[in-house]
């Protein structure tokens, strides 16, 4: 019973089903683990979730930012971009039920003893707090207040962790850790303008997985939402955004068995650029 990882579908439906007959994939043998940032960018966000709803049970879906931007517009917390692409679900006739089991979805997941986020995980957490404030949030946006939370989500502050922070304060910079996080500095402050790869970090920041000290460092972690990040080519670090709404690939890996020493096998199929970077 194989379980895949696959990195940042953004739409892309069409790529997703190319990917799905490439690994043979039977909803009755296999599992699906998507990293997050299901929609939004490519040109089909509703056959996407429609197609990993009907999976229910052999696909595991994480939030990403781009998920919990479609949460927050649908609601009216935010107003949706121009570069938004995810019209056709919230004109859809099944959107409710749509929407409803998006906010479900978790923010963090372990599987095999990877951990799973959509972006990163801040150096001061380890990986059991990583899924303990992962719930946290979960169980917000999944209860009758997340109207509520959606209106508070928003925000760059606090920049850092501190195991003082309560309520709202405290749930932000966990979905910001976990849905928009790619350089921190050695004190967990977050940086959010710089988009580019782990080379050109900003003075005094690093690319948050190679934090001295990150107490995560001994447990593997799967993340997406980094597709400018270049290659990374270490056993205990799976980057699998491989920018397909951009024209890249979307990629899946192939967990070994549990027993297993091997690393993980990587299958990619090509996709058509829906978006140019930029924009």
């Amino acid at each position: 019973m194989p379980n895949y990882l696959i990195g940042d579908v953004q739409g892309c439906d069409a790529a997703l089903q190319r990917l799905l007959h490439k690994i043979d994939f039977s909803p009755s043998r296999d599992t699906l683990y998507l990293l997050g940032d299901l929609v939004n960018r490519g040109p089909a966000s509703l056959a996407v979730l429609r197609r990993l709803r009907a999976l229910e049970g052999a696909a595991h879906c994480l939030l990403g930012n781009h998920d919990l931007h479609l949460l927050a517009v649908a609601h009216g917390v935010r107003r949706a971009s121009r570069h938004d692409s995810f019209g056709d679900v919230l004109q859809a006739s099944d959107a409710l039920a749509l929407l409803h089991w998006l906010r479900q979805r978790p923010l963090a997941l372990q599987v095999q003893g990877w951990l799973l986020v959509h972006a990163g995980v801040l150096p001061q957490w380890t990986a059991a707090q990583t899924l303990a404030l992962a719930a946290e949030v979960a169980q917000q946006l999944a209860g009758p207040e997340f109207g509520h939370f959606l209106q508070h989500m928003y925000g760059d502050q606090p920049e850092r962790w501190s195991e003082g922070l309560q309520g709202t304060e405290r749930w932000r910079v966990v979905v910001n850790a976990l849905t928009r996080l790619r350089f921190c500095r050695a004190d967990g402050s977050m940086e959010f303008a710089s988009k580019d790869s782990s080379a050109a970090a900003p003075a005094g920041y690093l690319p948050w997985f190679e934090v001295p000290g990150r107490l995560t460092a001994g447990t593997p972690i799967a993340f997406g939402h980094w597709s400018t990040l270049g290659p990374l080519k270490r056993p205990d670090l799976l980057a699998l955004d491989t920018g397909c709404v951009w024209g890249g690939c979307l990629s899946a890996a192939r967990l070994p068995a549990a027993a297993s020493t091997h690393t993980p096998q990587i299958i990619k199929v090509q996709c058509p650029q829906e978006q140019k970077p930029g924009r």
